[in-house]
């Protein structure tokens, strides 16, 4: 395509904070940034300048020091940024105290609860003196069963402001998922909801709660949250050392906020890794590194303002919930939301868009597809006057899905998609509001972010797919990997490959827009004759096709060699014919090359996937080589994985 989807306005290119940065920047005369790409070179050459002048930019709230960095600007594991600095994540968060809305939640039944300023900062001063009552300070953990609701960022602000280590996952995951994480841990606090609320129904977490109690022993106190109302969810407060969340945090509300300064790098977050292959990994993310990236990335590359209306669907088992929670740094408002994507038909979402003036919608790739599947089209249905932004990730958005949000969601709109990882608990290649949006394409390496594509020799390259890696440190990497005293998990996970790099482990290009292309994982790439084809390309192609819902491909051992087997899911009333098959081949054949055609097109009725909705090509190749799949608890719908064992179809 010779044109872009999309061009940002000269007005709205003015008043880009982007531009407000570079304009700062060359006031001080430090660089004369004409464009996006000069200023993203000049990040690369200034790194720590860079970081001073963003840490001044977003007005920081802390003791910052001299040092930028503790030795020479390199990538390493454990890199520290800003050695001598002391902050507190929470006071940076709750800078306001007024009545303005600081966050509106809702869940399926539609029912809306506004937190002001004032009032956030009241609860969270109340669970951190609860918590403090409950002897729990700096490295404490604290860990959160619980549903994407206002409870749980107050605990997690809560946690923050005593120096206390948040850790979550959401009420979906069985009693095993949680033990895998919460388990290597050692959570002195448990906060759980009684229940949640996903396409129409009400769910129990009570008895699960009570199991997970019954394996930790390190949890002295369950503190559970009434969220679910239904009868058959209960209060949840007959598990062992329960109390209510009112009767933890009530003898404590008129207390002041009180922060504890702590270093930089002080923990603030353990995430998991998605865990498909044995027993999650777990990262420990800094508060400081984690409070300025998402910063960066708020302000610069989203452009988000003070009392904008930001949303993004997710569950607190996903690192964009964390991303989400960082929003209030901005004084912008975060939008809520417990339940399905796509209940009320598609419409629930969008009808949050119009109700709250959101004007940052955030959601999946997935998303995207599934409403061009059904025929959806928001821009007929709803308003969406306020919405400028929409991110996508999760996974690769096909360039079909960047034309659907187009045509059918807002003209108007700056399409962000964004890829990075719990790894780094934010983006690596994202957006750039100051920029065109070319079909298919992401905008943006992110500023300060060394990314490039290497070969298999190590080379970097462009307008070739290769490895995605970085070259330089970025402030959110993970401080260290939890029960890994020598640093030997977190070197095997990203510095085995290059020496002195982090390689991602994502197949990608670098466009001649200087954009990036992302193909799916590298250690899903297929290998059919010694080619490597990222899984997306396939899966770009064939889910154009009205009959197919969704796809998975991989990759299996034949005769000496790779072959390309591709499982599809179809809509309701199609059937996987011979002309169907045909139709897909030539589909791929069309518009890829012959070796992307797979040999083998089998029908399945699910495709598994993690619970942030990422597809799970590498325990289907397992599964179909007999090997056997060791944490199902990972994924949000194990039971798809039994319908790829012993298939007949892939004998021959």
């Amino acid at each position: 395509m010779d044109a872009p989807l999309w061009t940002p306005s000269a007005g709205r290119v003015a008043a880009a904070n982007l531009t407000r940065f570079s304009g700062r920047l060359r006031e001080r005369g430090l660089v004369d940034a004409e464009g996006y790409r000069e200023l993203y070179e000049w990040s690369l050459r200034e790194p720590e300048r860079f970081w001073l002048e963003a840490w001044e930019f977003f007005g920081v709230i802390g003791t910052r020091g001299e040092r930028i960095a503790d030795r020479p600007f390199e990538m390493r594991p454990g890199a520290h940024f800003f050695p001598d600095a002391t902050l507190n994540f929470t006071e940076n968060i709750l800078r306001r105290r007024d009545d303005r809305p600081a966050m509106i939640a809702t869940d399926e039944r539609g029912s809306f609860r506004t937190v002001s300023w004032a009032e956030l900062t009241r609860d969270t001063a109340a669970f951190a003196r609860a918590l403090r009552a409950c002897r729990v300070g700096p490295g404490d953990r604290v860990a959160g069963f619980i549903p994407n609701i206002v409870e749980a960022i107050v605990a997690a602000l809560g946690c923050a402001a005593v120096g206390a280590v948040w850790s979550s996952c959401s009420p979906d995951f069985g009693t095993q998922g949680v033990l895998d994480r919460f388990g290597q841990i050692g959570p002195k606090v448990l906060v759980a909801a009684n229940g949640y609320y996903y396409g129409g129904r009400s769910f129990t977490c009570t008895g699960r709660t009570r199991e997970i109690l019954s394996a930790l022993p390190s949890v002295e106190r369950a503190v559970i949250v009434p969220h679910a109302d239904v009868a058959d969810c209960g209060p949840g407060t007959d598990v062992p050392r329960a109390i209510a969340w009112d009767d933890f945090v009530g003898p404590h509300r008129g207390a002041p906020l009180d922060c504890e300064p702590l270093p930089f790098n002080h923990p603030l977050y353990i995430l998991y890794s998605s865990g498909t292959t044995g027993v999650p990994k777990c990262l420990v993310h800094g508060a400081g590194g984690t409070l300025v990236q998402h910063l960066k990335e708020h302000q610069l590359h989203c452009d988000i303002k003070p009392d904008d209306r930001v949303f993004y669907f997710t569950t607190c088992g996903w690192m964009m919930w964390n991303w989400l929670v960082s929003v209030l740094a901005t004084s912008a408002t975060i939008v809520l939301y417990d339940g399905a994507a796509l209940h009320r038909d598609g419409r629930a979402l969008f009808d949050l868009a119009d109700h709250t003036g959101m004007t940052l919608f955030g959601t999946s790739a997935k998303f995207i597809d599934a409403l061009a599947k059904a025929g959806l089209r928001p821009m007929d249905t709803h308003s969406l006057a306020t919405l400028r932004t929409m991110t996508s990730t999760g996974s690769p958005l096909a360039p079909d899905g960047f034309d659907f949000v187009y045509s059918a969601i807002k003209r108007d709109i700056h399409l962000a998609s964004v890829s990075g990882g719990t790894d780094i608990i934010s983006c690596f290649v994202g957006g750039n509001p100051t920029a065109p949006v070319w079909r298919g394409e992401i905008q943006a390496r992110g500023l300060a972010t060394n990314v490039q594509v290497f070969d298999e020799s190590g080379r970097s390259v462009r307008e070739q797919k290769g490895e995605l890696v970085c070259t330089q440190p970025i402030p959110s990497m993970p401080v260290e990997f939890w029960n890994d005293p020598d640093g030997r998990k977190y070197r095997a996970a990203y510095f085995e490959r290059f020496p002195g790099v982090w390689t991602h482990g994502d197949f990608m290009e670098l466009t001649v827009h200087d954009g990036a292309i992302i193909y799916g994982r590298s250690d899903a790439v297929l290998n059919p004759g010694g080619v490597r084809i990222g899984t997306a390309e396939i899966y770009r192609q064939v889910e154009r096709l009205p009959d197919i819902l969704e796809s998975l491909a991989i990759g299996q051992r034949w005769d000496g060699d790779e072959r390309i087997v591709l499982f599809v899911r179809l809509r309701e009333g199609a059937e996987l014919n011979d002309e169907l098959r045909d139709r897909i081949r030539r589909q791929i054949r069309a518009n890829t090359t012959p070796r992307h055609v797979p040999e083998r097109i089998v029908q399945v009725t699910d495709i598994p996937r993690t619970r942030s909705g990422k597809i799970v090509e590498l325990a289907v190749r397992d599964i179909v080589h007999g090997r056997e799949i060791r944490n199902r608890e990972a994924l949000a719908n194990p039971e798809a994985l039994e319908q790829f064992r012993n298939r007949v179809e892939l004998r021959t």
